[in-house]
């Protein structure tokens, strides 16, 4: 399972997101969109304009998604 966070600096529900996936060790990359041009246009693609954005094995959703990350685990 690859989980991928797409997220920017300084995003409060970016961390809960990081932190919720650590307590429950579940493994994941971070992108971020301020650096990654193409990645800031697959999001978009995927219909978001917030982050965070978590994408795994073809789900996807956008923001602290306590319910979502504990799906995962």
């Amino acid at each position: 399972m690859t989980v991928t966070v797409y997220s920017k600096p300084s995003c409060v529900q970016c961390n809960a997101t990081y932190r919720a996936l650590e307590q429950r060790g579940v493994d994941y990359q971070v992108i971020d969109l301020s650096q990654d041009n193409d990645a800031f246009a697959h999001v978009l693609a995927l219909g978001y304009a917030q982050v965070p954005v978590v994408e795994v094995s073809g789900d996807h959703w956008a923001g602290f998604r306590p319910d979502k990350i504990a799906a995962l685990g």
